[in-house]
């Protein structure tokens, strides 16, 4: 499947990436973060999130494991669900806390610590690794399914000719 990797050299960087990942979400969209701690997972999920024109707070649900929102994407309102898994103690949990129901075509989820939960999460359409290289980070996406092929491929415009 498709795959990208750069070198994001500062917080700006990672910014410009949450925004190219906002104006290509779409309904059904599961992203995967993954990533030592201090990596930058949650702050790119807030440029995510300011790129689709949230501008309301963004919390880590480090304690809450999820946070959700309502976006307004090309007209529709759709719900946003922001997980951070870190703090699981055990796969099934996520499943005893009934997360498995937002994993919904009309829904997006963004997941932190996706390891956590084991192989009880479904299917990534995309994969984000973010990893502290020097002053910056890399961050490498793969694309697991059709739509986070499409997502990728739309990423960034294509130069005019």
């Amino acid at each position: 499947m498709h795959q990208r990797k750069d070198f994001l050299e500062d917080e700006s960087a990672t910014e410009r990436l949450g925004a190219a990942i906002g104006r290509v979400l779409r309904p059904g969209l599961k992203l995967y973060l993954h990533g030592d701690l201090g990596t930058g997972k949650t702050f790119l999920t807030r440029a995510i999130l300011r790129a689709t024109g949230h501008t309301g707070r963004v919390k880590s649900p480090t304690y809450t494991l999820l946070e959700p929102y309502t976006l307004t994407l090309q007209g529709h309102t759709v719900e946003l669900c922001h997980f951070d898994l870190y703090r699981l103690s055990q796969p099934h949990e996520f499943i005893e806390a009934g997360f498995r129901d937002y994993f919904a075509d009309d829904k997006i989820c963004i997941v932190e610590w996706p390891e956590q939960a084991a192989n009880l999460l479904p299917e990534a359409d995309i994969d984000v690794f973010l990893a502290a290289e020097h002053d910056g980070r890399t961050v490498e996406l793969r694309a697991r399914s059709e739509l986070g092929a499409t997502c990728l491929e739309n990423l960034y415009p294509s130069p005019n000719p």
